[in-house]
């Protein structure tokens, strides 16, 4: 069962409503799941069926992903499930919206994923003020955090997540870590209408280090999620991560309550992780 002083939310990062069921077995609890393209084409059903020669249309994709996402929900009903919308690099805000709407409407539990880049805080802008839930993905900078709290002022709590990258920052040669932490002692000097939400979660140490440091959430693989409850969930009282060689990433004073257009949200990293996204979507269409 959930320990009694876990304040983090543990999320699974998937997109197999069988994976979900089990992992609730081992673990006792599950508090949301976040998903993505990529995730949804390792589907054991999408795989079968690429296997056998026959991808999807259009239209059949979006049919299997909002099954999927039905699925999931129904498991976890009190939880988040994020669903990301398709974005390429020529997307528009608009073309967001009309995805986000539509998602938005097959399950009561949803968090509808943009990349943060202009399009996608604009469209943000526009979910919060219709009272659609939001998670902002591919982050990997202070500046792009900021840019989520100014442009989603106005939510309430729970109804927006920011979900900085740290294991692709780590492949990069930088510490991811600093990078959450950065972002929480930002976001102290705000009203907390945004949560943190550590994504790309690769090792335990990634693990404790952001219970550690009282991330509101932390989404991680099937095994690596198995493994801490394997060694008897550990809740570290103090922040500890040993970095290693890793750059460390330097604490920036940024003025939260700007116009999110005056911060510099631009990254390679975002850029590369909407392709790859991209590349895996089209890869299961006809």
């Amino acid at each position: 069962m959930k320990p009694n002083n876990l304040k983090t939310k543990i999320f699974l990062d998937g997109g197999d409503p069988e994976e979900t069921k089990e992992l609730i077995k081992v673990l006792g609890f599950l508090d949301g799941q976040t998903t993505n393209p990529t995730l949804v084409s390792k589907n054991p059903d999408a795989q079968k069926r690429l296997e056998s020669g026959d991808k999807f249309t259009s239209d059949e994709i979006m049919d299997f992903y909002k099954d999927v996402v039905s699925k999931i929900s129904a498991i976890i009903p009190e939880g988040s499930v994020s669903i990301e919308v398709y974005a390429d690099e020529n997307t528009t805000a608009s073309e967001m919206m009309t995805q986000a709407k539509r998602m938005n409407e097959w399950i009561p539990n949803a968090h509808i994923k943009f990349p943060t880049t202009a399009s996608g805080l604009e469209a943000a802008e526009d979910c919060v003020k219709r009272g659609i839930n939001v998670n902002m993905t591919l982050v990997f900078s202070q500046e792009q955090a900021a840019a989520v709290y100014a442009a989603t002022r106005g939510a309430i709590k729970g109804q927006v997540f920011v979900s900085p990258f740290i294991g692709r920052l780590d492949d990069k040669g930088e510490n991811g870590m600093d990078l959450i932490k950065n972002i929480v002692e930002m976001y102290k000097k705000g009203d907390g209408h945004v949560e943190v939400l550590t994504a790309s979660v690769r090792s335990m140490d990634h693990f404790t280090a952001a219970l550690g440091l009282g991330s509101d959430i932390i989404t991680a693989p099937f095994k690596l999620i198995k493994e801490w409850k394997n060694i008897a969930m550990p809740i570290p009282k103090v922040y500890a991560y040993n970095a290693k060689d890793l750059k460390a990433i330097e604490y920036q004073e940024l003025d939260i309550n700007k116009n999110w257009q005056e911060f510099d949200i631009k990254d390679e990293l975002t850029d590369k992780g909407i392709e790859k996204f991209a590349q895996d979507w089209n890869a299961l269409i006809k």
